[in-house]
Formats: C-alpha cells, sequence, structure tokens
C-alpha cells in the first residue's frame, strides 16, 4: 500500500512537471518571432525564358477560405482531423490508439497526425523522418496553434497541400483536374480531391480511376456518417459522373517533377543557401530547363517505348555551359518517383570506348591505327585470363582500322587498345573530362563494366562535343529570395582538358555508326537510323545484358539516353532498339527547323579519301571509300604495321 502511494505521488509530481513545461513551452512559442506563413518553405522554379513551371509548398495562387468550397473542408476535417477546432495542435487520445493499433498488428498502417502537423511537415522542403526533423515538426506545430486561429492553419494547410501531378494549393488542383475554381466544386469533386493527398501516385484519378474512386466512396461514406451531408446528397454523390481536363488539356509534363527533384536535390548541394531560406525565407530559383526541349524528349519516350515495366532515363545538355535543359528520369514520375537520371548508376557498356579512343589519339593512334579483329585471350597478372567477344560473335579476322572499331563497336580492338595503352589510360581519361565514379584498371572497363551516372557521362561527352572543355552539368542558374535578392548564381567554368584538333577527329570518327559506307563483314551499330537522321551527329551506343545506352551530340546539344529495369533482369533482345530510337527522335525534333552546325577543320586536321575497313589509302580497285581526318603528317601511307602481341 505504501509503494503504491509513493508511485501515485511521483505519478502526480510527474504529471504536474510536464504539465508546467507543455504550459512554458506554449508561452515561449507565443513570445517567439510570429512565422510568416504564406511564404514559408515557398519555392518557386522557373526555366529558361523565366516562366514559372513549378511551386511547392505554397501556391500559384494563395486563396482564402471563403473561395474553398465548405465540401471541401468538411471533407478534409472529417478524413484527416475530425477533432481539428476542439486540440491544441496534437490530439493525444488518437495517438494512444495509433501506437495500440500499429503495435497489436506490427504495422505503421494507424496514422495519428493532426492538419496542424502535417501543414507543419508541409512547411519543410523535406520530409526526413529523423527526430530532430520531428522534434522541429512539433515545434513548428505549437507555434502555428498559439500564432494562428484554427480557420488560419486549415487555410494554410489547404493552399499547401500536394494534389499530385504537381499541383500544390487546393485551387491548383481544382483548376487543373475541373477547370473550375476551388469555391465551385460539387460534394462528389471535393471528396475525390479530398483523397488525393494520402498518396497521390495512387489516388490521383488520372493514375487509377478506380483507386480513386473507391477513395472517394469512402469520404463520401465518412461524410454523411459525420453529418456534413444529407442521406440524399450521399446518393446523389455517389453516382455524379466526373469530368476530369488534366490529363488532356492541362500542359503540364508527366515527366516534369524529375526534373523539378533534380533541382531540389541539387539546391540542397549548395553551400551558399542559408537553411532559414529553405525553412521559412522563400526562393525563386531559376534553372536551364527548356519547355520545348523538355517537351520533345518527353515525346520521344512516349511515342517509343514499349508498354512494360522497361525504364527509362534521359539528359539534353548544353555542351558549352553544362546546363541541362531537359531531364527525365523514369516513363511517370506519379507511379515512380525513383529519379534514375540523378540517383541511379548503370553499366555503361561501349559508351566508354570514346574516352578510352580520344586517349588513343593523343598516344600516336589515328583514324587508320589497325589491329586484327580475332577472337583473342589475354593473359595477364598472376596468369590470369579474359575472353571478350564481338557482339552476335562477328569478327572480322583481318586487321580493321579504329573507324571501323569505332563503327562495329568492335570488342577485341577495344581491349587490345587498353592493354596497350596501359589500364590506368582510360581511368585517367574519364577522370580529366569530370566522370567521378570509382573506377577500376580492369581489361573490361572499356566494354563498359562499371556503373556510372547518366548525368556524367553526358557531361563526359560535352568535352567533345566543345572542342574539348570540361563543363560542370547542373540545372540552377540563380536563386532569389522573395524580394529579388540574389543569394546564389552559377558560375560556369570551362576549362579545357582535351586538344581541340583530336576532338575534331573523335566527332567525325563516332559519325561512323551510322554511315553506310562501313557495311561490310558487319554493320555499322546504329545504321538503322540512318535514314531517319537530316543532320550530321556524333553517336555511340552502349549494350550490356542489362543496359542499353545511346549518347551522341552535335554542338548545340549533347542527347543521352538509357533504358533498363529497375530489378537489373536482363533485356529482351526487342529492348535494345528503344534508346536508340528515342535518341534520334528527341534530337531530330528539338534541332528541327534550326540551322545545321558542325566542327571547323582545325589547321592543323587533314582529310584524306581512305578504305574505311582497312583505313589505307584509297585506289582505284576499292570500291569503298571515305574521307577521314588526320594531324598532318599522320596520315596514312599504306605501309603502317598492324599493332599486334598486346597480350601480356
Amino acid at each position: 500500500m505504501h509503494i503504491l502511494k509513493k508511485c501515485f505521488k511521483w505519478s502526480m509530481y510527474l504529471a504536474g512537471a510536464l504539465l508546467i513545461f507543455v504550459f512554458a513551452l506554449y508561452g515561449y512559442a507565443k513570445m517567439s518571432p510570429k512565422l510568416e506563413i504564406k511564404s514559408a518553405n515557398a519555392f518557386m522554379m522557373y526555366d529558361s525564358s523565366n516562366q514559372l513551371f513549378f511551386q511547392g509548398s505554397g501556391t500559384q495562387e494563395w486563396v482564402s477560405l471563403n473561395d474553398i468550397s465548405q465540401h471541401v473542408i468538411d471533407a478534409t476535417i472529417v478524413t484527416e482531423d475530425k477533432k481539428f477546432y476542439q486540440h491544441h495542435g496534437f490530439d493525444f487520445l488518437r495517438i494512444l490508439k495509433a501506437l495500440y493499433v500499429n503495435f497489436t498488428t506490427q504495422s505503421r498502417k494507424e496514422g495519428a497526425s493532426t492538419i496542424s502537423q502535417q501543414y507543419a511537415k508541409n512547411l519543410f522542403l523535406d520530409f526526413d523522418k529523423t527526430w530532430s526533423r520531428k522534434i522541429e515538426e512539433m515545434w513548428l506545430t505549437i507555434q502555428l496553434e498559439v500564432h494562428y486561429d484554427k480557420d488560419e492553419i486549415l487555410e494554410g494547410y489547404l493552399n499547401t497541400i500536394n494534389y499530385g501531378h504537381g499541383m500544390y494549393g487546393i485551387e491548383n488542383a481544382s483548376q487543373f483536374y475541373f477547370g473550375k475554381h476551388a469555391k465551385d466544386l460539387s460534394i462528389a469533386e471535393a471528396a475525390m480531391l479530398v483523397g488525393i493527398p494520402k498518396s497521390p501516385s495512387n489516388y490521383s484519378p488520372l493514375v487509377n480511376l478506380e483507386v480513386a474512386t473507391n477513395r472517394q466512396q469512402y469520404i463520401l461514406l465518412n461524410m454523411k456518417n459525420a453529418g456534413v451531408i444529407s442521406e440524399e446528397e450521399y446518393e446523389q454523390a455517389k453516382i455524379e459522373p466526373l469530368h476530369f481536363i488534366g490529363e488532356k488539356e492541362h500542359e503540364q509534363l508527366s515527366t516534369i517533377m524529375y526534373y523539378q527533384d533534380a533541382v531540389m536535390r541539387e539546391l540542397e548541394s549548395i553551400e551558399e543557401i542559408p537553411s532559414s531560406y529553405l525553412e521559412t525565407g522563400g526562393i525563386r530559383i531559376y534553372t536551364s530547363l527548356q519547355m520545348d526541349a523538355q517537351t520533345k524528349l518527353e515525346k520521344a519516350i512516349r511515342d517509343n517505348m514499349p508498354d512494360s515495366d522497361l525504364q527509362v532515363a534521359s539528359v539534353m545538355m548544353e555542351p558549352n555551359t553544362g546546363r541541362i535543359i531537359a531531364l527525365v528520369g523514369g516513363r511517370d514520375y506519379n507511379t515512380s518517383q525513383f529519379n534514375r537520371a540523378v540517383q541511379s548508376k548503370r553499366q555503361v557498356g561501349s559508351t566508354m570506348k570514346p574516352f578510352l579512343y580520344y586517349a588513343a589519339l593523343e598516344n600516336g593512334f589515328t583514324a587508320s591505327t589497325t589491329f586484327t579483329s580475332q577472337e583473342t585471350t589475354f593473359t595477364f597478372s598472376n596468369n590470369q585470363t579474359y575472353t571478350p567477344q564481338n557482339y552476335g560473335g562477328t569478327y572480322g579476322n583481318q586487321p580493321i582500322s579504329l573507324a571501323t572499331a569505332i563503327a562495329y563497336s568492335d570488342n577485341i580492338y577495344a581491349v587490345k587498345t587498353h592493354m596497350f595503352l596501359g589500364e590506368d589510360v582510360l581511368v585517367e581519361m574519364a577522370k580529366r573530362v569530370g566522370i567521378t565514379a570509382d573506377l577500376q584498371t580492369v581489361p573490361s572497363l572499356p566494354l563498359g563494366t562499371a556503373e556510372i551516372n547518366i548525368m556524367e557521362m553526358a557531361g563526359g561527352y560535352a568535352a567533345f562535343a566543345n572542342n574539348g572543355y570540361r563543363v560542370e552539368p547542373h540545372l540552377i542558374l540563380r536563386v532569389e529570395d522573395l524580394s529579388g535578392n540574389v543569394i546564389y548564381e552559377k558560375k560556369e567554368v570551362k576549362t579545357q582538358v582535351l586538344n581541340s584538333s583530336l576532338t575534331f577527329i573523335m566527332d567525325e570518327l563516332l559519325t561512323t555508326t551510322y554511315d553506310a559506307t562501313f557495311i561490310d563483314y558487319n554493320y555499322p551499330t546504329a545504321i538503322n537510323l540512318q535514314s531517319r537522321l537530316t543532320k550530321k551527329y556524333a553517336l555511340k551506343s552502349g549494350t550490356t545484358n542489362t543496359d542499353h545506352w545511346s549518347i551522341g551530340y552535335n554542338p548545340d546539344v549533347v542527347t543521352a539516353v538509357w533504358c533498363g529495369y529497375d530489378d537489373n533482369h536482363d533485356l529482351e533482345a526487342t529492348d535494345y532498339k528503344y534508346s536508340r530510337n528515342i535518341w534520334a527522335d528527341s534530337m531530330e525534333s528539338f534541332l528541327e527547323g534550326k540551322e545545321e552546325h558542325w566542327y571547323e577543320i582545325p589547321n592543323n586536321v587533314v582529310g584524306m579519301i581512305v578504305n574505311p575497313i582497312t583505313g589505307k589509302p584509297a585506289t582505284a580497285s576499292d570500291t569503298k571509300r571515305k574521307l577521314m581526318y588526320y594531324i598532318k603528317g599522320t596520315e596514312p601511307t599504306g605501309e603502317e604495321t598492324v599493332f599486334e602481341n598486346t597480350e601480356n
């Protein structure tokens, strides 16, 4: 009995101390500066034409509670927080219930966040689940409750919640889905929209109408049971036909959220931007997005991708600046938010070879340098062996030129070159053009066994496309606060790392991949694109069992496309065409109507007509002739020795 009294006594002390702490906490919050919720964490993104294309945690048009349908308000409270007008930010009974349900079911299906807590979370740019972030959210919830009345909090919540497809705020969502103002929404329309924020990628009616309708019906039933609509209104709303316009009439691209996501990742990495701006100040972000390029890239993907689980990532870049003008991180952001353009690394296949062959040009190779294309076993340290295979088991069984090796993507030639130069040469070359991936000095490296991010690969190819300068791929040009003060501006630095005469020769060599002149014992890897290309491009594809790449450029733009499966299973035979077709369509459509640009021949470079397969000077008996380029003094004479005996 004495122990029980003692426990009760200490429980009362503890409860009293806790009560005093809570009163002190709310009192301190009351004395703290008032948070400006209409601009808190607003981040607006502008494209290269200074047109607003995205705005999050803030809206393009903040509407008052009086301009929002009462049906939306009722449905939101019934669905998200029935005791919203009674509690002071936290529903403790609901929290205890959620803890009990989740513990007994060993799940996390029961949530307990109030509207105030959810709104506090929306005032941050990210949704980390760390303890420090949760404490910050609790503190912000208390600040909201002491500085604003319930209607103001509800108004802020409805103006910042995510309704899917890049639509933040009820007014934007209402316009997007139904083409009407939020104040004009019917009961059925309101219930449909209120159902989306729980999981925008699942409950959007434009993604899955059946699932969205089931949730709408659940919300309508809750509204009836709560008495905010009558039985008659419920029955009518259940069968009311809804007409969605967002998918057909809104210009929002289905992949634009990947670009926005990439911008946010880059923003978080910029040390010059104070965290206070990210949390409470509001910022305007000016990006390099060219909406025309994004539109053309998305259309190329939509027109070419099969109806399967095959995924895609692509970037389009200005080679002279490193500006990313278009980016796609997957087929559809609404079904998968994983941004493959910035988050994934994949085996790059033969798109690695141009870096090797540029290094070879630096070390005395020319377009006519030959190795014998035949099945070869390489022996290296500790008597280890390596036997690469050409695609399809096709070998020339004869000396072939560097130009032919590029056209056919001959693996034997590549490994012989790699071993001849030394395995560290390719690693250093990749680093020189800005590739930061961890590359191992192994015989298979030129065949693309390393995993590299697509942005880095595009940046590496940009050095070929801009006469030898390394540039940094980036999306953000400038960041301003809401008063127009510049708080960050990108310094676009170009560093010459390659010889411009050799990059010209490399540019020309990469046109062989779709050149019919090289049809002989094999076919150029992209020969099927020849009839579709109206301009001159440098192009290289890369193939592994699980990945297919196409990277190509001209002086105006570099475009890189990857296709593969998220679970890394092998590609089907028909899957290897998609990246090439997407690349061709996006390049051709983006450059349509624009003046064609190519590279000027450097003063120390000369052209010579040669047999493209052997690389020797063309003779009267040659049926195949090709103009190839060489540094003056390195033109072929026909007496050159075939480079062999590279096995060691």
